[in-house]
């Protein structure tokens, strides 16, 4: 049984092709530019050439690719979009028009000169993943399922906001569903609001084969739950620092392998530094963050549902972190000095790769999903399976 997993994130999208005949360590991976980095390096392009640009496609991540846009126009240079594309930069194109952008319809894109530049906007490239995995002598034509996760705001109302929208979703779904996996859908069951995640499902179209889609952050840190340290915890605190989103869940573990929520906060990581994020996590340790100490630094927020501190026991590794921006605890900081007596940072590697976690949480989130698929996922999560085959053996 095979299942491709693909954790897109804002720097780098994440691939790991699960194959139940061996064990995890030897799985084919790649770690390659995100596709709104690809995006922002083509707008970079065309504005280097002075070129008019068309962005076409479905709604995607933006960040790098919106920074390149803005730049476009600054510098002089027409950008066209069609509504969906648009949306990658806001769900309200209104801003997308005050931004420069010019929005046309379908069939106007359709009638633009051939000279404009054409860049088609989309997370999830499953053509191009098989194309690179057949570079290297790999077919994907016996997949069982695909797994992928991207970050969702969510399409919030024009009189809410995004980031409390956004908590209010991870609110109810764990009071729902107390479990990492909660955040994790059938393509066919994505809530009409996660308009990312809709659209990656509509990237994926006509698939013969199970399409899982998940948050990032949830599956960072469900995979990082099968580092054997973590795995031996009875209760964890877990921070994922990401390239533009912290998310830290408090964690108890009913059954191996399986974790209900104590508490969780989710903030913007370019505001935290080191001293904000220790006490942010002291908070969440000890049961006393509010809500309010995280919306009002504009981050997203913070919720308790287990009042019981977490002690943060003096020189233990208590704290579990991954994460592509986890060297952050690395920082030498004098303010920090007081709050790093009882924060000793655990840096979880999970089947030997901190990069993959977003995937074999991805993996595990498919085993819920789908009961046909748990037994060999769980036992190649669990080391179980594939011992005695050699990659060699599979190609």
């Amino acid at each position: 049984m095979q299942i491709l997993t693909v954790d897109i994130g804002t720097g780098t999208q994440d691939i790991f092709l699960y194959d139940s005949r061996l064990d995890l360590e030897n799985g084919f991976k790649l770690v390659a530019p995100s596709p709104t980095m690809i995006v922002h390096h083509r707008l970079k392009e065309a504005t280097r050439q002075g070129q008019a640009v068309l962005l076409t496609g479905v709604t995607m991540g933006g960040g790098p690719s919106q920074w390149a846009a803005e730049a476009h126009i600054r510098a002089g240079y027409l950008l066209y979009a069609t509504p969906e594309a648009a949306r990658s930069f806001n769900d309200d194109l209104e801003a997308v028009k005050a931004m420069g952008i010019q929005i046309v319809s379908e069939d106007e894109a359709k009638r633009l000169p051939a000279s404009i530049k054409h860049i088609e906007m989309r997370d999830f490239d499953f053509s191009s993943i098989v194309h690179a995995f057949e570079e290297f002598g790999v077919s994907l034509n016996k997949l069982s399922a695909v797994a992928v996760a991207v970050f969702d705001h969510g399409n919030a109302p024009p009189d809410i906001s995004d980031r409390q929208f956004r908590f209010d979703y991870l609110d109810q779904h764990i009071r729902q569903t107390n479990r990492l996996s909660a955040f994790a859908y059938h393509a066919e069951e994505i809530p009409a609001i996660m308009t990312r995640l809709q659209a990656v499902a509509d990237s994926a179209g006509g698939l013969d084969f199970p399409l899982v889609v998940m948050d990032t952050a949830p599956a960072a840190v469900l995979g990082a739950t099968f580092d054997p340290w973590v795995a031996a915890q009875q209760r964890v605190l877990i921070a994922n620092v990401g390239n533009f989103h912290t998310l830290a869940f408090r964690l108890r573990a009913s059954e191996p392998s399986l974790y209900g929520i104590e508490g969780v906060f989710e903030h913007h990581t370019g505001l935290l530094d080191l001293p904000k994020l220790e006490a942010l996590l002291h908070a969440l340790a000890d049961g006393s963050l509010k809500h309010a100490d995280v919306f009002e630094q504009h981050g997203h927020g913070a919720l308790i549902y287990d009042p019981m501190p977490f002690p943060l026991d003096k020189g233990a590794l208590n704290v579990i972190v991954t994460g592509p921006r986890r060297n952050i605890f690395r920082e030498t900081d004098s303010r920090s000095q007081l709050a790093r007596q009882t924060i000793k940072p655990y840096f979880a590697v999970p089947f030997g790769d901190m990069m993959l976690a977003g995937c074999f949480g991805l993996l595990a989130a498919t085993a819920d999903l789908l009961p046909n698929f748990r037994e060999p996922i769980l036992n190649s999560l669990q080391g179980v399976g594939g011992r005695g085959r050699a990659p060699w053996d599979t190609i």
